[in-house]
């Protein structure tokens, strides 16, 4: 049943700032200590920064990208797998990528591939749930179904951490992914969206300066406040399912934004050099790349970079050859030379993945199709070791044959790193504990 577009007070709900108005039954105090002690220990064994102080920007490549195309090349495989893109060497003898990523290539040095993961979904709903959140969705789902059963990786680590330095958490750009939302942790745990163009001159994040009637210091009342502050808008209604309204947390929240003199110079992109913005590429994914950057310097925690337009049933390599793949491979390649060259690396996960990866063998349009039993996540960053490729695809590419991973394992990786428990159990509002990850196990190779 579709909730009404309406909060408890039948004012419309709009996003993050007007979302803080969920309740939930959480963790006790003995299982934060735990899971501190747990994360603390795995990183000192990693060398990385401590769990408390690692930031994440995962970049999300909707629809699915191909690791034939990206990461993982099958220069030996039959032509209808092999596909019109050539291998070429990175810098890391032994290891290739695909042609279209030279610059990645060039810096594969500083990260480490993992080319089986796999899970049993092809469908855009159920995949896009299951990478986000790290936990299957119960029931079949439409491929093209927005849906959440679990709260996704950005609103757990919101939960856990709350707002730094008056900034959210968790934040998406320009938009939330499907299953990118907080579920049972409540709407106050949904992402801040950050939509527009920052590439343009004119890009401003809208709703980060307070409203006149409240910087002129004239007398509210409370109703008028809201009505103010209800400007104040970011995530989508399907983010929100706000089953209560609290006016003292959701609106404290929205002034400690708007009065965060880091959150206001974090946004300003203007403040970077030139040739650091052409090093990211002057296009509006590179630049977001570099504003997620910006926001993990400012303090916070999770940052979704949303990239659409990766199920390429048609004219795949049309498309890799193009403006697309250079943006990525410029873009996602500045951000960890940057990262690196500022000394935040290591307390910076980068991920880059999508819900599953394509077919084999090449359709008649020239395209692959939906494909989730291999697919390649790029991560970097917080002691992951540099240089490396974990696990292996079979010969053509088809299966992930060696060092198998799953979606959960990714999940208990992702957590584990930012000092996350995952083996803890959360409770939905109905009182049911929950896992927060079912099963799975950090990924040793990223510890080493």
């Amino acid at each position: 049943m579709t909730e009404p577009n309406c909060n408890c007070e039948g004012t419309p709900r709009r996003d993050f700032l007007r979302l803080g108005v969920g309740a939930f039954l959480g963790l006790g105090f003995v299982d934060l200590l735990r899971t501190r002690a747990h994360a603390v220990e795995a990183a000192r064994a990693a060398g990385g920064a401590s769990p408390s102080k690692v930031n994440c920007i995962l970049l999300w490549l909707d629809g699915g990208p191909s690791h034939f195309e990206t990461f993982d090349p099958m220069p030996d495989a039959p032509s209808d797998v092999r596909g019109e893109l050539k291998a070429i060497k990175t810098a890391v003898p032994g290891i290739h990528f695909s042609e279209v990523i030279p610059k990645l290539a060039g810096v594969a040095d500083k990260f480490t591939v993992i080319r089986s993961v796999c899970h049993k979904d092809p469908n855009h709903g159920g995949g896009n749930h299951y990478m986000m959140t790290g936990a299957p969705t119960p029931v079949p789902v439409g491929c093209g179904a927005f849906v959440t059963f679990h709260p996704s990786y950005g609103s757990v680590v919101s939960w856990s951490r709350g707002v730094r330095n008056g900034m959210p958490a968790y934040m998406s750009m320009p938009e939330m992914s499907r299953s990118g939302g907080p579920n049972f942790l409540g709407a106050r745990h949904a992402p801040f969206v950050v939509d527009g163009y920052p590439n343009s001159p004119a890009f401003r994040v809208r709703d980060v300066t307070l409203p006149a009637e409240i910087t002129t210091g004239r007398e509210l009342s409370r109703r008028q406040l809201r009505q103010s502050l209800d400007r104040l808008a970011r995530s989508g209604d399907a983010a929100a399912e706000d089953p209560a309204c609290s006016f003292d947390s959701h609106y404290q929240q929205a002034l400690d934004l708007v009065s965060s003199r880091p959150a206001q110079e974090a946004f300003d992109i203007s403040k970077e050099p030139e040739d650091v913005r052409a090093m990211y590429g002057r296009n509006d994914f590179g630049q977001r790349l570099l504003l997620a950057r910006r926001l993990v310097e400012a303090g916070v925690s999770f940052v979704t970079c949303y990239s659409g337009g990766w199920d390429h049933h048609t004219n795949l390599f049309k498309s890799y050859k193009g403006s697309k793949l250079a943006e990525f491979d410029q873009g996602l390649s500045a951000l960890i030379v940057d990262l690196d060259r500022r000394g935040l690396l290591d307390s910076t996960l980068v991920f880059c993945l999508g819900e599953f990866s394509r077919t084999p063998k090449v359709n008649k349009d020239g395209g692959r199709d939906h494909w989730p039993h291999a697919m390649s996540i790029l991560a970097a960053g917080a002691g992951i070791p540099r240089g490396h490729v974990v696990g292996a695809t079979d010969a053509k590419g088809y299966h992930a044959s060696q060092n198998v991973h799953s979606p959960e394992d990714f999940a208990a990786t992702l957590y584990t790193k930012m000092g996350i428990d995952p083996a803890q159990h959360l409770h939905a509002n109905t009182g049911r504990p929950v896992q927060l990850v079912a099963g799975g196990k950090p990924i040793e190779e990223l510890f080493a």
